[in-house]
């Protein structure tokens, strides 16, 4: 490939300002000529997930060394571009009146909950937390999230909210993915999740718990068609680890497919307290299904 890495990331710009035209770097795109990406032999999905501005280091729902995730899948994606088929990117797109940010709830003194805190169903039934609306529907949400063994339920930072910067793709990260896809000829599959404003959407095949019981199956199924299935993203703790359980849950009678996932533990970081549950998380997965866990620097494509 002709274009230096340096021509499309700046890794100064990391969770900034993005200083490249996205037309300029498509045009450099073109210039390669690649193989369309129909072409390839071994078919090779990656999976970014929430590679989003409020999960960078300065952003609303800050993750800790986003930053050098972000430099990292960058790199991985530049070293091989000629190898990745299809690239898929999720959004994590929200509401402000949603039941997991403070302005769903108030307490006694009609105060909002802060960030981080944790609401069980024992809060609301003896009314220390009341939903603002929909008092009946928030109350039997959580008292499913804890029958079904779910994380409970977490107040979070108002974050990617639908239309502003912070729901964006982070510049760097967009722009090696949009390069990719001009220069392979592969569209860019986005997944848009946590729109329902009575569900957490952590993962990107379904919600936490919903009463429509929505699931994404023809993603789940389009996964037999790739040799390998590469995943990075943010936060590792949340949406990264909800997303591979349930491709994996789904997949369990098929060692097959599962002995094709691959995470990217060196471009993945998880929300700061979690990381103990992640790592034990991991390792089931690893353990259990079969599930590869490797650097983005040590895995092989053909």
């Amino acid at each position: 490939m002709k274009t230096k890495f340096e021509e499309i990331v700046d890794l100064h710009a990391i969770g900034g300002v993005n200083t490249r035209k996205l037309n300029d770097l498509l045009i450099l795109a073109h210039s390669e000529n690649l193989i369309p990406s129909i072409e390839d032999i071994e078919k090779v999905m990656f999976i970014g997930i929430d590679f989003q501005n409020d999960f960078m280091e300065q952003g609303e729902l800050a993750v800790p060394n986003s930053h050098k995730d972000i430099k990292n899948v960058a790199k991985f994606i530049h070293n091989n571009l000629e190898k990745i088929t299809t690239i898929v990117v999720s959004l994590d797109t929200h509401q402000l009146q949603q039941i997991f940010h403070p302005s769903w709830w108030i307490d006694k003194n009609g105060e909002h909950p802060k960030p981080f805190t944790i609401i069980t169903k024992e809060d609301v039934e003896s009314g220390k937390w009341v939903a603002v609306d929909k008092q009946e529907e928030s109350l039997n949400y959580i008292r499913n999230l804890e029958k079904l063994g779910k994380k409970q339920l977490c107040i979070w930072t108002y974050h990617c909210i639908e239309g502003t910067d912070g729901a964006a793709l982070e510049g760097q990260f967009s722009n090696i993915i949009h390069f990719h896809s001009t220069a392979r000829k592969s569209a860019i599959k986005k997944i848009v999740k946590g729109q329902d404003p009575l569900s957490e959407m952590y993962g990107i095949i379904k919600p936490e718990y919903s009463q429509h019981e929505y699931c994404n199956d023809e993603f789940l199924e389009s996964l037999k068609l790739y040799d390998k299935i590469i995943v990075a993203g943010e936060a590792k703790s949340h949406c990264v680890l909800e997303s591979v359980r349930q491709i994996v849950e789904y997949y369990a009678n098929n060692r097959d497919i599962l002995a094709r996932i691959y995470l990217l533990d060196d471009c993945m970081s998880p929300i700061p307290g979690y990381e103990e549950m992640t790592e034990k998380a991991f390792k089931e997965l690893k353990d259990i299904y079969g599930v590869n866990i490797v650097n983005s620097t040590d895995l092989s494509l053909i």
